[in-house]
C-alpha cells in the first residue's frame, strides 16, 4: 500500500459507525502506534508526551512514534537522527520486542474469541471475517465496537477498525479511522469511498508508480478507474495494470486466510560504525543466529537453507546461501554455516550490516531428524532448548549468545582467523 498519511481522517457520516454494514463482513483491526503505546502503558508518566521507539544508535531507524511525536513530523521508518532533529524533547526508547509480542498475543486472542477466521499481518494488525459470528455477537460494526472496547479495557491500548466488503477496502478504512476510530464502508458505497482517495492509497503503488501515474494526469483512484486500460498497460505493464484497475473498481476477491505460514525467519543488525574487525562480525553473526534459532523453536519450525546478508560501507549488498542436508532449528548450525559463508565471501571491505535468515521452513514435528553416526544422543538442540527455558524465566540477556560456544570455540574467538 502507498503512504497511509495521504488518507484523511474519517468523519464522513456515509462511512461512520452507524453506516449500513450488512454487506461488509471483513474487519481490519490496526493497533494505534503499537510499540509506543505499549511503552506508555508500562510507563504511565509518559502519557501525553512524544514517545519514539527505535534504534538509538547513529544509524537507528524509528519503529514507532506516538501521535504526540507525529505532530512534529516523526514517522515510522524515518532515520532516528532526523526524528531527533524534528522533536528533540521526545522520549527515545529502544524496542522491547518481548513486551510487544506478549501484548500482540493477548490482542490476537481477543480477535479469536470472536471468530477463528483471523489473519495476522504483523504484531499489530489483522484481518477478521466475522460473517459467521453475526448470530452470536451481532452485526460487523457492533463486533468492531466490542473488540475496541475489550482491547481498551483489558490491554489499556487503542485500535482503529475498518469494516468493509473486502480486505483492501477494510484496510483503507482502518487507516482513515486512525487514531482510535471506526469506519464502516457499506457495500453500495465502496466506489464513493475509494474514488476520491489519492492513487498512492492503492496497494502496490509506491512513490515512483504514483509519480508515473500523476504524469499521466491520474491523481486519484477515480482518475485511474476511468483511465483507458490500454494507457495503464503501456505505463505499468499488464500485471500491474490489471491489479490496480481491479482495486480501483473495488474488486478484491481474496478471503481472510487464518493459516499464515512464514516462508523464512531472519534477523539483521546495522553497526553503529562500519566494521572491519572479523571478531566483531563473528560475534554479530552469533547473536543473530541465536535470535533466529529461538524464533524458530518458538514457532515450532525448522529450516533447510541458511542465508547470509552483508551490506558494505558503500551500500552494496551481497547475499550467499547454503542448503543443509538436514533441517535444523539450532543456532549453532546456523552460526557455523553463516560464518563459513562469510569467510568464503571475504568481502575485504568495511561492513555496514549483516543478517542471518533461515529459509525452506517446515513444521518441526513433521520433519524427521537424521542422527549423525557417533553423535551424542543429546546435543546442541537440547542445550539451546534449555537456554530458551532459562531465558523465558530470567531474560535472554542473562543467557547470551556466547553460551552457544564451547570452550574451544570461545578460545578461538580471540583470533577468528586461526584454524
Amino acid at each position: 500500500m502507498g503512504r497511509s498519511q495521504s488518507l484523511p481522517r474519517g468523519g464522513d457520516p456515509r462511512f461512520g459507525p452507524d453506516a449500513d454494514d450488512s454487506g461488509s463482513p471483513i474487519l481490519h483491526v490496526d493497533m494505534d502506534a503499537f510499540f509506543a503505546s505499549v511503552e506508555v502503558r508500562h510507563r504511565p508518566e509518559l502519557r501525553g508526551r512524544p514517545v519514539v521507539v527505535g534504534g538509538l544508535g547513529p544509524r537507528g531507524v524509528v519503529s514507532s512514534a506516538s501521535y504526540e511525536a507525529r505532530r512534529y513530523g516523526v514517522r515510522s521508518a524515518m532515520p532516528m537522527m532526523r526524528a531527533r532533529s524534528l522533536c528533540p524533547h521526545a522520549v527515545y526508547l529502544p524496542p522491547d520486542f518481548a513486551a510487544y509480542t506478549a501484548a500482540s498475543k493477548a490482542v490476537m486472542q481477543i480477535f479469536r474469541d470472536v471468530t477463528p477466521l483471523v489473519e495476522p499481518l504483523s504484531l499489530d494488525e489483522a484481518f477478521l471475517d466475522v460473517a459467521g459470528a453475526r448470530r452470536l455477537f451481532g452485526p460487523p460494526a457492533e463486533i468492531a465496537r466490542a473488540i475496541r472496547a475489550r482491547v481498551a479495557r483489558e490491554q489499556e491500548l487503542t485500535c482503529s477498525v475498518g469494516v468493509a466488503p473486502s480486505k483492501f477496502v477494510a484496510k483503507l478504512g482502518s487507516t482513515r479511522a486512525k487514531p482510535d476510530g471506526l469506519v464502516v464502508v457499506p457495500a453500495a458505497r465502496v466506489l464513493d469511498f475509494l474514488h476520491p482517495l489519492p492513487v498512492d492509497a492503492l496497494w502496490g503503488v509506491g512513490e515512483r508508480s504514483a509519480e508515473a501515474l500523476r504524469r499521466l494526469g491520474l491523481a486519484t483512484i477515480g482518475d485511474l478507474a476511468e483511465a483507458p486500460y490500454a494507457m495503464l498497460r503501456k505505463a505499468l505493464g499488464e500485471a500491474a495494470a490489471a491489479h490496480l484497475h481491479d482495486l480501483a473498481w473495488g474488486r478484491d476477491p481474496r478471503g481472510v486466510s487464518p493459516e499464515h505460514v512464514e516462508k523464512s525467519i531472519g534477523a539483521e543488525v546495522t553497526f553503529d560504525a562500519d566494521v572491519a574487525d572479523p571478531l566483531e562480525i563473528r560475534r554479530a553473526l552469533l547473536a543473530l543466529a541465536d535470535k533466529v534459532g529461538a524464533r524458530l523453536r518458538r514457532a515450532g519450525q525448522v529450516g533447510r537453507t541458511v542465508s547470509l546478508k552483508v551490506r558494505l560501507a558503500d551500500f552494496r549488498t551481497l547475499t550467499r546461501s547454503r542448503t543443509l542436508p538436514v533441517p535444523t532449528d539450532t543456532a549453532r548450525e546456523m552460526f557455523d554455516t553463516a560464518w563459513a559463508l562469510f569467510t568464503a565471501l571475504d568481502p575485504g571491505e568495511r561492513v555496514r550490516l549483516v543478517g542471518v535468515r533461515m529459509e525452506g521452513l517446515a513444521a518441526a514435528g513433521e520433519t524427521p531428524r537424521q542422527l549423525t553416526l557417533g553423535a551424542p544422543e543429546r546435543g546442541w538442540r537440547e542445550a539451546e532448548a534449555a537456554a530458551d527455558a532459562a531465558a523465558a524465566r530470567f531474560g535472554r540477556s542473562v543467557i547470551g549468545p556466547a553460551s552457544l560456544l564451547g570452550n574451544r570455540d570461545a578460545h578461538r574467538n580471540e583470533n577468528p582467523r586461526r584454524p
